[in-house]
């Protein structure tokens, strides 16, 4: 799902800059007055959710959902090999280990570009952590503004003996310990028990480490459950369907049949859900999904995609070779119809094609939303197809299915368990939107999608550019900020940048104490994309790296594509 999570090839231009009572830092606000004029800022962003034990308990069933789903698939395996049914075997099998290890491989990568320290040119020379120093200058030097500040490399201190050899060493063990961990593909779960320990420790820490270990939090959170992800679409959906044909040719439950089916499909609803929260959670121009919501829209989907497996499994068990050319038919289609609504997802064109077709395969059980705007209209041509679908296959089957293996009254049963089925689906989806959707009732008064509820001036038309707290930006400075003495284009600005704290020229205004903002040289994906800082691991480590040095929490601030002159504030990029 993250297919650009390395960052390779990304052009990002990061800058810090500082904020200070009295002046310098940021630009326009919104709410307030811009760098040239006087006026009252925007109420002060939130701190960062507390980390409560409803979260705790999440994480937790998270995690016994995926136990559950791979232990009941690995225990059915054993049971088809026992009983020699070699053929049912080799499918449990399959379906459980290959996307298993696809996804510990693209894990194990991430965790790989993680812990490996880039290596510029001429980096041997250089200390291997370079820290910020101010250098003042009244001239065009470091970039042609009075007085500012650059990160430079301070003096490396000396070593302690042994120091190295116990780093590597340390270093070593992590190394062999993750290698073991993803070899016994529990990649997951160690990712699951960090989040855990980071959401812990956001509670109980100081206040700045809070905002480490919360920031540190949502990245393992947008980590796990895009794998997650990933992996259920993979592994649970055509498990789900497997088990189901199984079921119907031999016209009999098994209780490990029963359990494996009842915990795929469990896992997939719990997945679709957990990745809506985590991304909404983790953008602070979406409202937070609450947990009565996620569990509704768990049962929404649980029941939807029940009578789409219930139905292919019908269909499959008469029609073999139709139903594979039905699901790549349709996978194709939706494919298109994707491709065709432009989504914005990853950072260059054909990664943007293999999400695409990911999703593609998402939609062949459920709808899943990957472009901003209103969706009710694509929702409902999804679920008219879809209805339309279930209604033709599983009235193929009842027209075709063998009279000697399965009375008329059970198939009748069956017919009206499918239809059932996405009823209550389509119900649960409907009180999801009525009564517990982050924005509000969808035939009531909606809210903008700013938190301030204590600002309402500041809510009004606020640019897309900003994220508040954890991650939290600033809207774009206005042209005085941008006004440079001759030639700063043309000097060597480095990569990270710290801008004084006192303007040029002295302006009256109105105290600001918001901290140092970091801004990053790219425009702000849209909802429901993920923001360029989690899904671009390089840009993220940037990002980390200067929150945990800066005294005071930084804010995120993205180029914003409104005005023409923007390009001109970044001037390097990483």
């Amino acid at each position: 799902m993250a297919a650009k999570s390395d960052g390779a090839g990304a052009a990002a231009a990061v800058r810090m800059e500082p904020g200070a009572e009295g002046g310098g830092g940021g630009g326009s606000l919104p709410g307030g007055a811009g760098r040239g004029g006087a006026g009252p800022g925007p109420a002060a962003p939130p701190a960062p959710r507390a980390y409560s034990l409803l979260d705790c308990c999440w994480v937790l069933g998270a995690l016994l959902v995926f136990f559950s789903d791979g232990a009941s698939d690995l225990w059915l395996a054993a049971d088809y090999y026992l009983r020699r049914q070699r053929w049912w075997f080799g499918l449990t099998l399959l379906f459980a280990l290959l996307p298993s290890l696809v996804v510990q491989l693209l894990s194990f990568r991430w965790f790989v570009y993680d812990h490996t320290a880039p290596r510029a040119p001429g980096a041997a020379a250089a200390p291997p952590a370079p820290a910020a120093s101010t250098k003042d200058s009244g001239g065009p030097k470091d970039g042609g503004r009075p007085g500012s500040a650059r990160l430079s490399p301070a003096p490396a201190p000396a070593p302690a003996p042994g120091a190295p050899r116990t780093r590597g060493c340390c270093r070593l063990c992590i190394w062999i310990l993750q290698s073991l961990i993803h070899l016994l593909q529990l990649g997951q779960v160690w990712r699951y028990l960090r989040t855990l320990y980071l959401g812990l420790q956001s509670r109980w820490q100081s206040e700045h480490r809070q905002r480490h270990f919360y920031w540190r939090m949502m990245f393992e959170s947008a980590d796990i459950s895009m794998l997650r992800l990933l992996e259920t679409f993979l592994k649970s959906a055509p498990q789900l369907v497997l088990q189901l044909s199984i079921m119907v040719q031999q016209n009999n439950i098994e209780p490990l049949q029963g359990l494996s089916a009842s915990a795929s499909l469990v896992s997939l609803a719990w997945m679709i859900a957990s990745y809506q929260k985590v991304l909404r959670d983790s953008r602070e121009d979406k409202m937070p999904m609450s947990y009565k919501g996620a569990v509704v829209q768990i049962l929404w989907h649980l029941f939807t995609i029940a009578a789409r497996a219930i139905a292919f499994a019908l269909f499959a068990s008469v029609f073999q070779l139709y139903f594979g050319i039905f699901i790549v038919t349709h996978w194709c289609i939706m494919t298109f119809w994707i491709i065709q609504g432009e989504t914005d997802f990853c950072m260059s064109k054909w990664e943007e094609i293999i999400y695409n077709m990911v999703v593609g395969i998402i939609y062949i059980f459920c709808w899943f939303n990957v472009k901003e705007g209103r969706s009710r209209c694509r929702m409902a041509i999804y679920y008219t197809i879809t209805l339309a679908e279930n209604a033709a296959l599983t009235g193929l089957w009842y027209m075709y299915y063998d009279r000697q293996a399965t009375a008329d009254f059970d198939a009748l049963i069956i017919v009206c368990v499918v239809s059932s089925s996405f009823a209550l689906g389509i119900f649960f989806m409907f009180i999801y939107y009525c009564l517990l959707h982050p924005n509000g009732p969808v035939f009531g008064p909606q809210t903008s999608g700013c938190i301030f509820k204590k600002a309402p001036a500041a809510c009004v038309g606020p640019p897309e550019d900003v994220i508040t707290s954890p991650p939290r930006s600033l809207p774009r400075t206005t042209g005085g900020e941008r006004e440079g003495v001759p030639g700063d284009r043309d000097s060597c600005v480095p990569v990270f940048q710290v801008r004084p704290s006192v303007p040029p020229t002295p302006v009256a205004r109105a105290p600001r104490t918001e901290g140092p903002v970091i801004r990053i040289d790219l425009p702000r994906k849209k909802y429901p994309a993920w923001d360029a800082h989690f899904i671009d691991r390089r840009l993220r480590k940037t990002i980390l790296a200067l929150e945990y040095s800066s005294p005071a929490t930084p804010r995120l601030q993205y180029r914003s594509m409104g005005a023409s002159q923007e390009v001109l504030e970044y001037e390097t990029t990483v």
